[in-house]
């Protein structure tokens, strides 16, 4: 336990030294350019300048929002509105007015002015009281008798004049560093605290986007459900309803022969139950595709588990949900057919041999990792397979994540919140 104390703090000694050099030259840099930026709004030349800096001021924001979710598990959410991209001059002026109106570009600036005063003393304690131990030994083995003889210094509050002070250094420097072991941590989570209290949009910037997001996803929803009735209509037309036309007129037909040409007529009474057949089998894969009986009577879990046996490659399905726990039928439907689209591109693209499903349900959210050993490369770049799905799950709030490195393998992460029941 006391190794892993120790080792906590080094470790945010180093992390605050890294912050106090991003502060002192990112912040800086920024907020300087960026005002001296919007100062030449008027002459022209700030209106090419600002919508590239605002945006590289934005990078550097959701830099360290990285930081802080990644080093002390501190999200910080970002609500920037989009920024036009229509091209030429009229766009450029277009693009500059909408950053300035964004509230979070005055926002990001505010930050910037206290990140690199507050946020830098704040971040540059963390590693001072880790290097005090080795000023203050420096000056107790000798290096204090040049620093005496041109007249001292001061080691915090002790004047270095003797060898007696030195050892004195020594000693408040060595107490700096045992604090350091138990401070050090809190003080990065601080700087990070201070750096969620500015940067968080306020009440109304996140309404704002979240307003934005279900109309995106509203829409998404309304395309997906337009694109599937035609493709309802397409399948109907071109298969069961076919068959049962056809059907219709080999009856037709074995009503005129069944006195004339028995033989011909049992000939085609057999020809009909062989489409009645096949309009049966299309019409219940249809209803299948629609929403799987399996899926309606035992769930989620045991309807994956029937997807995977149908696969050709070797499927592994792990679950770990509570016993006869369901989510919302929606949610499960939207579920099930992400998955089955990812099994999909897996068999067709991917060249693997081996899949892996892992369904699980943490934090108010159901948690679908979907991996293979295949050749990876995949993305979920738009009008692709894995664009559809993410668009699918954002009805619901869901995210998608894809990790598939060239080489493989490839694992597709789905999130969708929702309680069980």
């Amino acid at each position: 336990m006391k190794a892993t104390k120790a080792r906590d703090a080094l470790l945010a000694g180093v992390r605050g030294f890294a912050l106090t050099l991003i502060s002192m030259v990112g912040s800086i840099t920024l907020f300087t350019l960026t005002v001296v930026s919007i100062t030449l709004i008027p002459i022209g030349l700030g209106v090419l300048t600002t919508p590239l800096l605002v945006g590289r001021m934005r990078a550097h924001a959701d830099f360290r929002r990285h930081l802080s979710a990644t080093w002390c598990g501190l999200p910080i959410p970002s609500a920037y509105r989009p920024v036009p991209r229509r091209p030429g001059l009229a766009g450029w002026v277009e693009r500059c007015t909408a950053v300035l109106r964004d509230p979070a570009t005055w926002q990001d600036l505010r930050w910037l002015l206290v990140d690199m005063t507050a946020g830098f003393a704040t971040a540059i304690l963390a590693p001072t009281l880790l290097l005090y131990i080795a000023y203050g030994w420096v000056l107790a083995l000798g290096v204090w008798r040049p620093i005496a003889d041109a007249g001292g210094d001061w080691f915090l509050f002790v004047h270095i004049i003797s060898q007696q002070s030195a050892y004195e250094a020594a000693a408040l420097g060595t107490a700096l560093f045992v604090l350091g072991l138990f401070v050090n941590p809190a003080l990065l989570r601080g700087h990070f605290l201070l750096t969620r209290a500015l940067l968080t949009p306020s009440r109304e910037a996140r309404l704002e986007q979240r307003v934005d997001r279900l109309t995106e996803t509203r829409h998404d929803a309304l395309d997906s459900s337009a694109a599937e009735l035609r493709r309802i209509e397409r399948d109907l037309h071109d298969g069961a309803q076919a068959r049962l036309v056809a059907m219709g007129m080999n009856l037709g037909t074995i009503e005129a022969l069944v006195e004339k040409d028995p033989a011909k007529a049992k000939q085609l009474l057999a020809m009909a139950r062989e489409s009645s057949a096949e309009a049966l089998t299309e019409l219940r894969d249809l209803v299948r595709g629609i929403h799987p009986p399996v899926l309606a009577e035992r769930g989620l879990a045991d309807a994956i588990r029937a997807l995977a046996l149908r696969l050709p490659v070797a499927t592994e399905v792990s679950v770990e949900l509570p016993e006869r726990a369901r989510a919302e039928a929606p949610v499960e439907s939207a579920a099930y057919f992400a998955v089955s689209e990812v099994l999909t591109n897996a068999v067709k693209h991917a060249s693997a041999d081996s899949i892996w499903v892992d369904l699980t349900h943490d934090a108010g959210a159901l948690r679908i990792s979907v991996g293979d050993n295949g050749r990876g490369g995949a993305t979920a770049r738009a009008g692709g397979g894995l664009s559809g799905i993410e668009r699918r799950l954002g009805t619901f709030d869901g995210i998608l994540a894809v990790s598939s490195p060239a080489g493989g393998p490839t694992l597709v992460t789905m999130e969708i919140p929702c309680e069980l029941s």
